[in-house]
């Protein structure tokens, strides 16, 4: 029989990756999405006419509950939040209603209306915030600093509680930094490789960042939806950390991706105090090795690759070379 994937936050990045990755392993995937003149469907326009979408919102358990009885999915993955860290310090409650509440509401409908659904959960490696030890791992203790990374916490927990006290199939990811093409312009890396293009272009000629010095490790969104999917495959739930296993500053993802450019980042950077957040995580950087042996992933593109992607994609959006993003 086909499996059915029901799959929140599916016209984000992550989301129109994971469509393709099911929908090319012969699932039949259900979007939902809020009721809203809003939604953008750019990064799955090209996937509209081979998936259900399905009205929903993590704010109203109702509503949840009306999509799990209609399509009936054999697996539920959340990756529907506000998730863009700066935005939470400006908007605290409406991060925790939907990045922490909402899960909650999605669990307690999925345990009202089938709990053999197989679930998972969009965590962070934001949850790991000021480090408590270097790489971060399961074990790692979490110590957030934002708004989001706080919120991702207590999806992440409750999550676990649910599988431990009703014995759902429920699994959380620990994804570290996952980037593409089709980021949001609001999150640095994409700020980075489309302003480097329109630099390039001759559009702009100034980027302006936060601290250049914070570290993360990060990978291709492409590749961490493969580790999303294995969870799911498992005999047994549990928590894995998705990660690359590197660490590179902001300053170098900057370096490589002007030097694509045939540009230097120095004589195009300027660091700007509005871009700071009020309390910084300096360095992440993940231990995957729990999802290398038991899931048997492992990323495929590298940083360098990852980086000159990101610029390529935007040089041929900006010159009118490219339809959709990515």
């Amino acid at each position: 029989m086909t499996k059915r994937a029901l799959i929140t936050g599916i016209t984000g990045q992550d989301g129109s990756y994971l469509a393709e990755l099911l929908l090319d392993k012969g699932y039949e995937v259900i979007g939902m999405v809020r009721r809203s003149s809003t939604v953008n469907f750019e990064r799955i326009a090209h996937l509209q006419d081979v998936i259900t979408f399905a009205p929903g919102d993590l704010l109203d358990e109702g509503s949840l509950m009306a999509v799990l009885r209609e399509h009936r999915p054999d697996e539920v993955y959340n990756l529907a939040a506000q998730s863009f860290v700066q935005t939470s310090f400006g908007q605290p409650v409406l991060t925790g209603e939907t990045t922490a509440l909402g899960v909650t509401r999605l669990l307690d409908a999925i345990r009202n209306v089938d709990p053999g659904i197989r679930f998972y959960q969009a965590s962070s490696s934001e949850m790991f915030g000021k480090v408590q030890e270097v790489p971060q791992r399961e074990s790692t203790p979490f110590y957030p600093r934002s708004p989001y990374g706080v919120a991702k916490v207590y999806g992440h927990w409750i999550t676990v509680n649910y599988r431990e006290s009703y014995d759902l199939h429920a699994s959380s990811g620990i994804l570290f930094n996952h980037e593409s093409p089709r980021r949001g312009l609001e999150f640095v890396t994409r700020k980075i490789s489309h302003t480097v293009a329109r630099i390039k272009l001759g559009q702009v000629k100034e980027l302006r960042l936060g601290t250049l010095d914070a570290q993360r490790d990060w990978g291709f969104a492409g590749d961490y939806v493969e580790a999303m999917y294995l969870m799911l495959q498992q005999d047994t739930p549990d928590d894995f950390v998705v990660s690359t296993n590197e660490t590179h500053s902001v300053r170098e993802f900057c370096e490589v991706a002007f030097g694509h450019a045939g540009l230097d980042y120095e004589e195009f950077v300027v660091m700007d105090e509005r871009f700071m957040r009020p309390a910084e995580v300096d360095l992440l950087i993940g231990d995957s090795g729990k999802a290398r042996k038991q899931l048997g992933w492992e990323p495929k593109v590298g940083f360098e690759e990852l980086v000159t992607m990101m610029v390529s994609a935007d040089l041929d959006l900006l010159s009118g070379r490219l339809g959709p993003i990515g």
